[in-house]
């Protein structure tokens, strides 16, 4: 099944109708969809907006003769999304999104309610916006010869402005290390590297790859070094505040680190706090820097020198 019909199949009727006009190939191209109550549909490509309207994608611009998704549209992809048990998707929907099969990450906006202090459910939800996943197999071609050295892969983080495609290189870094000889531990905990569903990846992250979907980080790679004996410990979105007790461990096991974090460069990604001090104390060999469109501005050692 293509992404385009992996995707329609969990749009509301209507909704599902409106991309029928974009072919499969096109449809490759496009990097997100929103669906917002009364407002045209709009769909991301090649990093501009377009509206989708009855029988093709306008201009950008052009949003008057947009589809235009109601309430009960809404709520009927909502239906399709969480398979008819909004309950079953509880915990995902309290952070605010679910992910499909294939790893697509749909986040979600409307009237939240409250218990503690914390989010418990949703009362409406009145937009959408998927993030559609997209494998690049051979993405990490490029980079690989720079991170790889003769005991191994070393401490790598790779370092982007979100929607820059880091998840994607660190999809496919994983597949490749673990297609060669690598046992790789990834922590999937928004399910957007491997998609996971019900257990199982549904992208291709290589035959030496045991996923832990759905965890916190901090808790996922304590566990997956216990149960697992991984060479490398992979993890998406590194920074948070319990993630470096974690990162110690993967370090004092022996294991190699490869991670992702939000920034325009180093010095962007130190000014996270929890980064700043790992950053600090040297533990990474190597720093991937991307920028728009996937594009790698350089791979650079720990004093800075690129490689």
């Amino acid at each position: 099944m293509n992404t385009k019909e992996s995707i329609r199949t969990f749009l509301g009727s209507e909704a599902a109708r409106q991309i029928d006009a974009i072919s499969p190939a096109e449809f490759e191209n496009i990097s997100e969809i929103r669906l917002r109550a009364n407002q045209p549909m709009i769909v991301k490509m090649h990093g501009r907006d377009y509206a989708i309207g009855s029988s093709k994608v306008a201009l950008l611009g052009d949003f008057a003769n947009g589809y235009r998704p109601t309430p009960d549209d809404i709520y009927e992809t909502m239906e399709r999304m969480s398979r008819h048990s909004f309950y079953a998707f509880e915990s995902e929907l309290a952070m605010g999104y679910i992910t499909l099969p294939g790893g697509h990450r749909v986040g979600v906006a409307g009237q939240v309610v409250l218990e503690n202090g914390a989010v418990r459910s949703w009362k409406y939800i009145s937009a959408i916006n998927i993030r559609v996943a997209h494998s690049v197999v051979g993405c990490a071609d490029v980079v690989l010869p720079h991170i790889i050295g003769d005991a191994g892969l070393m401490h790598t983080m790779i370092i982007s402005p979100p929607g820059c495609g880091k998840t994607t290189l660190l999809r496919d870094i994983v597949r490749q290390i673990s297609n060669k000889s690598m046992t790789v531990g990834l922590v999937d905990e928004r399910s957007e590297v491997a998609g996971c569903f019900q257990g199982i990846p549904q992208n291709d992250v290589g035959i030496r790859t045991d996923v832990l979907d759905g965890c916190p980080k901090a808790i996922a790679m304590v566990m997956l070094l216990r149960a697992m004996s991984p060479d490398v410990i992979a993890v998406d979105e590194l920074g948070g505040e319990q993630d470096a007790h974690a990162v110690d461990a993967v370090l004092n096991a022996g294991v190699k680190l490869l991670c992702t974090a939000h920034g325009v460069d180093v010095g962007d990604a130190m000014a996270n706090p929890a980064l700043a001090k790992m950053l600090g104390r040297g533990i990474f060999e190597r720093f991937v820097v991307l920028g728009v469109k996937n594009k790698v501005v350089g791979v650079f050692d720990k004093e800075g020198v690129k490689q």
